[in-house]
């Protein structure tokens, strides 16, 4: 069995307080080009090239599991304040995953009001289901499922923060139909020094992406996310309180 690289024990200590942050610049590890959600060949080579970079073990057994949660490679993800853990016999991640997961839950609650569901973490190759990839990155630990929601806000909400941060090279995002879900393979050092440079900044906030519902307001939209109606306004440039169905808001967040 190979031994991974010590786990980063700071990327712990930056989960208090942070936010994954749309729009943030960072060097991409290897840009494709133009993001789809699709998947492809070249999105699969990079995955496994990230996971060889980091010298991730695929992990073949449930035992290999139990060492590597021992050991501390990876940690136990129980469901949060933003989000849940369903019908997933290891619930076992790289801790710059639980850090992804608990951040983006709590921006996807506040942005669509439902808790994202997470499907599937760390897979062993001997427990992967029949459909799955020969090439799969869930046995490295760096990878996810999310559950594609049916509210169109949510789906149209997460699809926008997948793309943006694949763009930004931190991870690779394929909408899968059976079932309906994401897998999102996330590229741990990229990422963690993605948050480390906001930490660096001191801009810890950041901000989200909120559709507009029928009924909402700005001061509703602003109450629900902790901000006075001025700093929406402000972040949105609007002069009035006049705001329709559908559109889309920039929320600015811990402002």
């Amino acid at each position: 069995m190979r031994v991974d690289t010590a786990r980063s024990s700071w990327v712990i200590r930056l989960a208090t307080g942070m936010f994954i942050g749309l729009g943030w610049a960072v060097t991409p590890v290897n840009p494709l080009g133009a993001q789809s959600l699709r998947g492809s060949k070249s999105s699969l080579d990079l995955q496994n090239r990230v996971a060889a970079e980091h010298d991730y073990t695929f992990i073949r057994t449930a035992d290999q599991v139990r060492w590597f949660v021992e050991k501390g490679y990876l940690v136990r993800l129980r469901s949060g304040p933003g989000y849940e853990l369903k019908r997933m016999s290891y619930p076992y991640a790289r801790p710059e995953v639980e850090l992804f997961v608990s951040r983006l839950g709590t921006q996807y609650l506040a942005a669509c009001g439902e808790k994202l569901v997470v499907t599937s973490l760390t897979r062993p190759t001997t427990r992967q289901p029949r459909n799955a990839s020969s090439r799969s990155v869930h046995p490295t630990g760096m990878a996810m499922d999310l559950r594609r929601s049916s509210n169109r806000t949510c789906r149209s909400w997460l699809e926008s923060v997948l793309l943006r941060l694949e763009g930004a090279g931190v991870l690779e995002a394929t909408y899968e139909r059976h079932p309906p879900h994401f897998h999102v393979a996330l590229f741990p050092k990229p990422y963690a020094a993605y948050v480390e440079r906001k930490v660096a900044s001191g801009d810890t906030a950041g901000e989200l992406e909120y559709r507009v519902r029928r009924g909402d307001s700005l001061w509703s939209i602003a109450h629900r996310h902790g901000i006075d109606v001025t700093s929406l306004r402000t972040a949105n440039d609007l002069d009035g309180s006049r705001i329709y169905a559908g559109q889309v808001l920039t929320v600015p967040l811990g402002r």
